[in-house]
Formats: structure tokens, C-alpha cells, sequence
């Protein structure tokens, strides 16, 4: 009796069994869609076509109108020190001065030299004065020959016509020949004079010679005197070009941001010197705003292209209106992105150099655009765009887009799908093509 029993419970237990696996066979054949309770709830949103402006969100950086580093050209001491670091300066502001005795000593000797050369100035001129007297002397001279040669011609030419008068009576014999030769002795005596009076002027005329010679020499004595007094005021006027480096000023106006020097350091003038400057200077009335503009929209950006500029430390306040100012117009080769700037004012100081903020350019004007939820659209490892279309059965169907614009909520869709098309919001889960989802 008591294995009959037995028997009965262990036949009960197979029953259950084979009871048990068949319920699970149902169960396993009967698919996930059509289990109402098992669909995943999801959230749609439609591909809506709105009217907006292509636009482009980058980082912005701050940067001085103009910086400049200020350095010294001349080597000495530290004599005074008029600047600071946050120092507003005007233009021509003293900011240091530097002691260069060893130039002032060569001033100081130029400045003699000078001197010394006027004199000799002063003495060529004289020279050219004497030069110019002895010139004139020289040609009275021969003037004054000259007219003594007049003079002995005339006298020559009356004792020649004695001379023959007087031949004639003696050969007639109405003189005697002793009256001859007295004439013929006045005769002679009035050519040795021409003779004299032409040796005469050719000494005198060459008296002259060395007279132009003598005061062209003068001349170019005083010429040279007065070239070495050029030449030495010219080093002066140098000396003083060095001089006038020794008072440090400002360029611009600006603010002082660094300064790298003490009362009583020695500073080296030489340019090819890498030690840090003594003042670096920047113009912070006005600042240039760098955004880097990525390959995709640089075409885009034109010059007068509306900004809106936003920065974390001023989050509270509307964002600064501006316009694009000017492009480089070639991409940086290392990241792929084109430098945009734009010019804005700062007469309070509220900006400074070096700060990050972010800028809203408006590339085009407003036009129809399919737009979805940033949230909407998926991207693969790959990069590959794509979302979760929902079809009439509430089935998934995976469609690839090609996305466009970001403005940070929304995305562009260029094509992929059509205004209107329904896709799967935001969600956690990964969906497969043809699964059925129950819509929320």
C-alpha cells in the first residue's frame, strides 16, 4: 500500500512538470510586441520646420587692442622708477629712467670738439678773406702793368717815328750821324722797357695764378672745417638719439601688467639681450576678441556678421552685442579652424586680457530648417548620425541623417528624414529595427 502511494506522488510531480515546460514553450513562442504589458513607453517628438538663423557657438578669448614689451636701448642704472603694475599711463608718460654717465661724458666731449671746429671754422673763413685780398692785389697788378705796357708802347711807337725822321736827314746829310744813334739809343732803351713791362705782367699774371690757387686752397680748407663740424654735430645729435632712450616712456595709452625691474638695477641695452622686459604695457580700452571658427563654418563668416558675446564671470548680465571686425582667411593646419575677430570697447576695465567666454556668430539670415532635439539624434562611435524613426505600426526604423547646425538644444537635419517624421525622444535604451515601442 505504502508503495502504491509512492508511485502515485512521483507520477503527480512528473504531471507538474510536463505541465510547467509546456506553459514556458507558450510563453517563449508568443512575441515580445505582442505581450501589451512588456512594450517599452517612449516619448516621440516630430521633425518640426522652423525658421532660424545658421549660427555658429565657439569659444571666444580676450586679448589686448595692443601689447607691447618695453625694453631699454641703452645699458646703465636704474636711476628712477616713475610706473608700477596697474599703473593707467598716458602716451609719452615718464615709467623709468636710466643712468648712462659714459654718455654724458662723450656729450660733453662732442660738444668741445664742436667748438674747437668753429674756431677752425672761423680761421678757414679768414684764410678764404686773406686768399681773396691777394687775388685782388695780384690782378691790380697786372692791371697796373698792363697799363704801363700801354704807356711804353706809345712811347716806343714816337721814338720809332724819331728814329726815322731822323735817319732820313742823315741820309740827306742834313744831319749828322751822331744825331742817329742818339735816337737809335732811345729806341733801343724803349724796347728793353716793353721788354720789362711784358716781363712784368707775365709775373703779374701769374701772381693772379697763385692767388686763385691759393684761395681755391682756402676754399676747400673752410669746406673741410666746416664737413668735421657737421660730421661731429651729427654724432652729437646720435649721442642724444641715445640719450633721449635713456628716459623709459610709454608708446600708447595702457596699463602697466608687468614690470620687471628695480631702483638701482643694471640694465643691458643690447637688442639681442632675452632677459625679460622692464614694462610689459597693453591697451585694455579696447580689446580684440579671437574665436576660432571650425573648416565647416568658417565659408560662412563674413565680415559685420553679428556677435553675441557671453562670459562665466559676468553670467548675470546680457550678453556684449559686436560684429565681426576682421578673418585671417586661411585655416590654422594644426586645428582645422579659422581666427575671427572682433573689436570691442572697454572704457570701464570690466574685461581683461585673458578671458574665456563664448560667442554666438550669426553666419546667415533666417531660413527653413528641419530641426530635432539635440537629444533626439544619436551619433555611433564612428560619428555616424542617426535616429529612431517611428513608422505608422510603432515600429522602429533606423534612419541615418546627416546632421547640420547645432545651436545647443537643437540640431539641424539635412536630410534623412522629412518635417513631420516621428522619431524616439530622449532615451536611455538602444532600440533595433522593427521593434514595436508603445508611444507615450
Amino acid at each position: 500500500m505504502k508503495h502504491y502511494n509512492g508511485t502515485l506522488v512521483i507520477l503527480a510531480l512528473l504531471s507538474a512538470l510536463v505541465g510547467m515546460q509546456g506553459c514556458h514553450w507558450a510563453a517563449e513562442n508568443v512575441e515580445p510586441e505582442e505581450q501589451e504589458g512588456n512594450l517599452i513607453a517612449v516619448k516621440l517628438v516630430a521633425a518640426a520646420q522652423v525658421e532660424v538663423a545658421k549660427t555658429t557657438h565657439q569659444p571666444a578669448s580676450v586679448f589686448s587692442y595692443y601689447e607691447t614689451e618695453i625694453r631699454a636701448r641703452v645699458s646703465g642704472y636704474v636711476s628712477e622708477l616713475a610706473a608700477d603694475i596697474g599703473d593707467v599711463v598716458k602716451t609719452g608718460d615718464v615709467l623709468a629712467r636710466v643712468d648712462v654717465p659714459e654718455l654724458d661724458t662723450q656729450k660733453e666731449t662732442l660738444v668741445a670738439q664742436i667748438d674747437l671746429l668753429l674756431a677752425e671754422e672761423q680761421l678757414a673763413e679768414a684764410g678764404v678773406e686773406l686768399a681773396d685780398a691777394a687775388l685782388r692785389a695780384a690782378s691790380a697788378n697786372v692791371e697796373q702793368v698792363k697799363s704801363q705796357r700801354a704807356s711804353a708802347e706809345a712811347s716806343l711807337a714816337a721814338i720809332e717815328a724819331e728814329f726815322q725822321r731822323t735817319e732820313d736827314l742823315v741820309n740827306r746829310g742834313t744831319l749828322q750821324n751822331r744825331m742817329l744813334d742818339e735816337v737809335r739809343k732811345k729806341r733801343d732803351s724803349e724796347l728793353a722797357t716793353i721788354k720789362a713791362v711784358l716781363s712784368a705782367i707775365s709775373a703779374a699774371e701769374a701772381e693772379v695764378a697763385v692767388a686763385v690757387a691759393e684761395r681755391a686752397a682756402a676754399q676747400a680748407r673752410q669746406k673741410m672745417a666746416k664737413a668735421n663740424t657737421t660730421v661731429t654735430r651729427k654724432r652729437l645729435d646720435e649721442l642724444q638719439v641715445s640719450l633721449r632712450f635713456a628716459t623709459i616712456i610709454a608708446p600708447f595709452d595702457g596699463l602697466i601688467t608687468e614690470r620687471h625691474i628695480n631702483l638701482g638695477d643694471l640694465i643691458n641695452g643690447r637688442t639681442d639681450d632675452a632677459s625679460k622686459p622692464l614694462f610689459r604695457l597693453s591697451k585694455v580700452d579696447r580689446l580684440r576678441i579671437h574665436i576660432p571658427v571650425p573648416e565647416s563654418d568658417a565659408p560662412f563668416v563674413q565680415s559685420g556678421d553679428s556677435i553675441k558675446l557671453t562670459f562665466p564671470s559676468f553670467a548675470s548680465e546680457p550678453p556684449i552685442r559686436a560684429t565681426v571686425t576682421r578673418r585671417t582667411g586661411s585655416l590654422n593646419p594644426n586645428t582645422r579652424t579659422m581666427t575671427v575677430e572682433a573689436e570691442i570697447g572697454n572704457p570701464d576695465g570690466k574685461l581683461m586680457p585673458g578671458m574665456f567666454g563664448q560667442a554666438h556668430i550669426e553666419l546667415e539670415p533666417q531660413a527653413a530648417m528641419t530641426m530635432l532635439p539635440s537629444r533626439a539624434v544619436r551619433f555611433d562611435d564612428n560619428g555616424r548620425a542617426f535616429v529612431y524613426l517611428i513608422d505608422s505600426n510603432n515600429r522602429v526604423q533606423i534612419a541615418d541623417v546627416s546632421a547640420g547646425m547645432d545651436t545647443g538644444t537643437e540640431i539641424e537635419i539635412l536630410s534623412g528624414i522629412m518635417p513631420g517624421d516621428q522619431v524616439i525622444g530622449a532615451h536611455l535604451k538602444r532600440f533595433s529595427t522593427g521593434q514595436q515601442v508603445r508611444p507615450l
